[in-house]
């Protein structure tokens, strides 16, 4: 088992090695505006997991998936000879779902501030159930309050 601090080494390597060549690496007019995101290395260094977005809409992003799962081969063979290590590792090409969670979470935010706004526009017509004042005073008679001696 490899020390996680190289393995954190490696992983960045290999971000920055894919992120940079990929156009020249992939030479495929259908590849759309893929940006390499995170990538993360197992403990043993053979296996590593590629985080990528896809700037357009579904059919941009499933072609560029397509496109990047073909060239798969020849991008582990790239970062092999880059890299320098006697095993280059296994590369897995996952979507990354942050952009979505981040939209999603976005949404949740603004429907709780819409929320929000309309409970303190309620809140500032509203008027109590009862009398205004609904605590007594010394005023409607009662000097001290009822002691249980006095019945």
């Amino acid at each position: 088992m490899a020390d996680p601090a190289r393995a954190r080494k490696i992983a960045d390597r290999i971000q920055e090695l894919i992120a940079a060549n990929l156009q020249q690496v992939v030479k495929d007019p259908d590849l759309g505006f893929v940006t390499i995101t995170d990538v993360r290395v197992t403990g043993d260094l053979q296996h590593a997991s590629v985080f990528y977005t896809v700037f357009g809409d579904d059919a941009q992003r499933e072609r560029s998936a397509e496109v990047l799962e073909a060239n798969r081969g020849k991008l582990r063979s790239f970062v092999g000879k880059q890299l320098g290590i006697r095993l280059t590792p296994t590369l897995e090409l996952l979507p990354d779902a942050v952009p979505e969670n981040a939209s999603h979470i976005d949404d949740l935010l603004r429907s709780a501030k819409e929320r929000d706004e309309d409970l303190a526009r309620a809140r500032s017509t509203a008027t109590p159930a009862g009398e205004a004042d609904p605590y007594r005073t010394k005023d409607e008679g009662e000097d001290s309050p009822p002691s249980s001696s006095d019945a």
